[in-house]
């Protein structure tokens, strides 16, 4: 089965969005919810690495704290210099801030022309709302609808299923929380549309219980990868488990690109 045949390892067509210097505020509320809302979020602490990363992604969004690390005006000389950049200049930038000066305000909205302008001051709940918009506006998801995160190098995301009266070990290859692909010791035969009740999986620290349906499989060299929907039973907090997990698993991978 072609991984383009199935929901579970569809291509990500979204544009990453990276929060430069946020607040413990914004970074353990804010980005925690666009993590939920299936946003490809992620955290960047250096501008100058961040800079570099952009030009290799050139349609990112990127949200700035204008109160964090360095002056307004040498953020707004930083910002400038993105938007003027031939690498960087499709890079749409917001602001986030503490700072509900209408001067400044209307200075980075209509003069400098950032693609948003959050207060985060009084209502986290109606920032995140704002944040929302501005990232649906600017197409973020694209025609994503899931967050997914390849895992063939993480030997702690793995899984057991119960098959013919035994657990079998297997490698998790992708996960998003709508499936997964595997491989399991073996290969064993597995018929399509066969019903797995209890599957435990493993991210990391986090042992969860779903049920899956095999939706198919492919040869890849001498390997049998199994493709497995989730089904609707599964527990809202194993989602919210398996988003936290996918995201820090891109994060790790985007902070070798940050260093």
């Amino acid at each position: 089965m072609a991984d383009t045949d199935n929901p579970v390892e569809a291509e990500s067509t979204g544009k990453k969005i990276f929060f430069l210097c946020p607040s413990v505020a914004v970074e353990n509320k804010i980005i925690a919810e666009l993590v939920q809302q299936e946003y490809e979020v992620y955290v960047a602490k250096n501008k100058d690495s961040l800079k570099k990363v952009l030009k290799n992604y050139p349609d990112s969004i990127v949200f700035v704290d204008i109160n964090e690390q360095m002056t307004e005006a040498e953020w707004e000389a930083w910002i400038i210099s993105i938007k003027n950049a031939p690498e960087t200049k499709n890079t749409a930038i917001s602001i986030v801030t503490n700072n509900d000066d209408e001067k400044i305000k209307r200075k980075y909205l209509l003069t400098i022309k950032v693609s948003g302008y959050t207060v985060l001051k009084f209502d986290l709940d109606k920032a995140i709302l704002h944040i929302i918009e501005i990232l649906h506006n600017a197409d973020a998801k694209g025609r994503r609808k899931y967050m997914r995160a390849t895992t063939t190098s993480d030997v702690n995301a793995t899984l057991n299923m119960p098959i013919n009266g035994r657990f079998v070990k297997g490698q998790i290859r992708d996960i998003s929380v709508v499936g997964i692909s595997c491989t399991l010791d073996g290969n064993p035969e597995i018929a399509k549309n066969t019903l797995f009740k209890d599957i435990q999986v493993k991210l990391q620290t986090s042992l969860l219980k779903v049920e899956g349906i095999v939706i198919g499989s492919r040869m890849d060299e001498n390997e049998r990868v199994y493709v497995i929907l989730f089904t609707q039973r599964i527990d809202p907090d194993v989602r919210t488990k398996i988003r936290k997990y996918i995201q820090h698993n891109l994060q790790t991978k985007m902070d070798s690109e940050l260093k």
